[in-house]
């Protein structure tokens, strides 16, 4: 993912975002600057057609800044609506995974709230697990759910790459 592509993330997240099951985020970061100072270098990518335009994007966000956490990372998967179903999200998932691992990261993990099918199963085909659930965790603040407190399942992936040692 490069600056370039910040337009059509964008317009991508501010998609999930409109579904109300996608995060509480009521709006992409401004800039590609602001939205990538806090990712993990060299897991930000995006998928695009066969005429080059972008489909779906992924990114892995560091969870803390605490040392014992360095291998700690959340994944973010966004797919056009148009391009849904289409297995822009495996390939996306795939990918991040294996960078992931490179830059050793030894645990990745996903918020995702229970009404989102489609993500949970595909965390789940890439070896995700659920956790937890956390329980009224925040307050909808925008969207067909605004003023709705709201639950998301807590899943996480370990590596069997990275980690191990």
């Amino acid at each position: 993912m490069t600056a370039a592509d910040w337009p059509a993330v964008a317009a991508i997240y501010r998609e999930g975002i409109a579904t109300g099951h996608a995060t509480f985020a009521p709006a992409p970061p401004d800039s590609f600057a602001n939205w990538s100072e806090a990712k993990v270098a060299g897991c930000s990518l995006v998928a695009r057609d066969a005429s080059g335009g972008i489909v779906g994007w992924a990114c892995l966000t560091p969870v803390s800044d605490r040392c014992v956490y360095a291998g700690v990372a959340e994944v973010s998967v966004y797919v056009a609506a148009a391009a849904r179903g289409r297995g822009v999200g495996d390939a996306l998932m795939a990918d991040l995974i294996e960078r992931s691992e490179v830059a050793g990261i030894w645990m990745l993990q996903a918020g995702i709230f229970p009404e989102n099918q489609p993500s949970i199963a595909l965390h789940v085909r890439h070896g995700f697990r659920t956790v937890g659930r956390r329980e009224r965790i925040g307050k909808m603040t925008h969207g067909p759910l605004a003023g709705q407190w709201r639950d998301t399942l807590l899943l996480e992936r370990r590596s069997a790459v990275a980690g191990t040692a």
